[in-house]
């Protein structure tokens, strides 16, 4: 179970919240991304069962799995692995990223993998992403990849007739292809995220459920936070620009990262009247930023709205701080005894209740217990925040033309 939140006053009538609820629907309806569909297809699922079946003579003894992919064919992935990794289903499998094209960080990434005991995952959208590109020319290279016995080593998740799918046929390697109308950033619930969690052993047909049970309760009208929380930054974006992801447990760290990707390159746009417009997100982790940032929010420009993401820590009470009186510190003496988790927790209220004494506009999502399909529903979530504040702001939420602007340049400066 999550719960969701709003501690600030909302401003949406309900024919705002019915606007934005219709043009939600309609892109679901016209299919304008194919994101909306995934929580109800099992293509992924079988996807990953086929594979599976079919390579189980070489998956049975691998000890590293390694993504080669960037922005949406990763971050997903390695952010629900982070949140999920302490279940015990969980396979003992290394799961190694290859993401940057930093020297120094492929040498220590790729320092323990043995061929015979691993396996390659490239993940690509288009198939020409040049960070990607580039590295997988390099594992191919330095592992002889393309060698007829180690083919099997190599698994390709790309879009439909992508030059890296045409490429990857004609080399008899194992091709998984995803719809080309689900963007890289909302991609995590197709075979670019649950093949490679079924890998490792993850339940991800309740990530899928709990994708499907938030996106129903949207529909059904029954999850209204998401329009008034949507309406409520999109109509500040001028006087809050920023929001800030707060998450108190180190496993959101990634999910934050995630986040980043999917506020910032979806809602940094143009709009139908070329006017700049977007929203800056921050991630920062709890209790360790109240120490780094905590400061420029009390004191600084205010021009931030808050989430505070947390998990419930009364299912993680294990760890507690020993009764110990160290002389000097006696004054530190009144947490002694209680768990970390409860530390963490009042941590956390401490902090939301200063930022609301200060009239910082803030919500909260907790969640009671991390495991799939609360997760799944988390994705889900900020998939259609994002959506429908891009509908407000009269934008092509799905797409990142600054970004392909970019990559155009880069052929001037290699």
């Amino acid at each position: 179970m999550i719960k969701f939140d709003i501690h600030f006053p909302t401003q949406s009538s309900l024919k705002q919240k019915d606007d934005v609820f219709y043009m939600i629907k309609e892109e679901k309806q016209t299919k304008k991304s194919g994101y909306y569909n995934l929580p109800y297809q099992n293509k992924a699922l079988q996807d990953s069962i086929d594979y599976i079946q079919t390579n189980k003579d070489i998956l049975k003894d691998i000890s590293h799995i390694v993504i080669i992919g960037i922005g949406g064919s990763s971050l997903g992935l390695k952010a629900i692995d982070t949140m999920l990794y302490h279940l015990p289903h969980r396979n003992h499998i290394s799961l190694k990223f290859l993401e940057h094209t930093d020297p120094l960080k492929i040498q220590k990434s790729l320092k323990k993998i043995r061929i015979h005991k691993s396996l390659f995952i490239v993940i690509s959208k288009s198939g020409m992403t040049i960070e990607t590109t580039s590295l997988m020319k390099y594992c191919v290279w330095r592992y002889n990849l393309l060698e007829s016995s180690l083919k099997n080593r190599l698994l390709i998740i790309t879009d439909n007739d992508s030059p890296l799918s045409n490429w990857a046929r004609q080399n008899q390697i194992y091709t998984i292809n995803i719809d080309n109308n689900i963007g890289g950033r909302f991609s995590v619930l197709s075979a670019t995220g649950i093949v490679p969690l079924k890998l490792l052993g993850y339940k991800v047909e309740e990530i899928l459920e709990g994708a499907r049970i938030l996106q129903d309760s949207f529909f059904n009208r029954s999850e209204e936070h998401i329009l008034e929380k949507a309406i409520f930054m999109a109509k500040n974006h001028n006087l809050l620009p920023m929001n800030i992801l707060f998450s108190y447990s180190s496993s959101f760290c990634n999910f934050n990262l995630w986040y980043m990707q999917l506020w910032g390159e979806s809602l940094g746009k143009l709009n139908k009247n070329d006017k700049n417009i977007g929203l800056t997100p921050i991630s920062l982790i709890g209790s360790i930023d109240q120490h780094s940032f905590l400061q420029l929010i009390l004191e600084g420009k205010k021009d931030k709205t808050i989430t505070f993401l947390s998990i419930n820590q009364e299912h993680y009470n294990e760890l507690a701080i020993p009764n110990i009186n160290i002389r000097g510190l006696e004054t530190t003496n009144f947490v002694n005894g209680i768990s970390f988790a409860r530390l963490l927790a009042a941590q956390k209220l401490a902090t939301m209740k200063v930022l609301q004494n200060d009239g910082v506009p803030l919500d909260s999502i907790q969640i009671d217990l991390l495991h799939e399909k609360n997760i799944g529903a988390l994705v889900m979530y900020y998939e259609l925040l994002t959506s429908a504040v891009g509908c407000i702001f009269e934008i092509d939420t799905y797409n990142q033309p600054a970004v392909e602007r970019g990559k155009r340049i880069l052929y001037n400066y290699v």
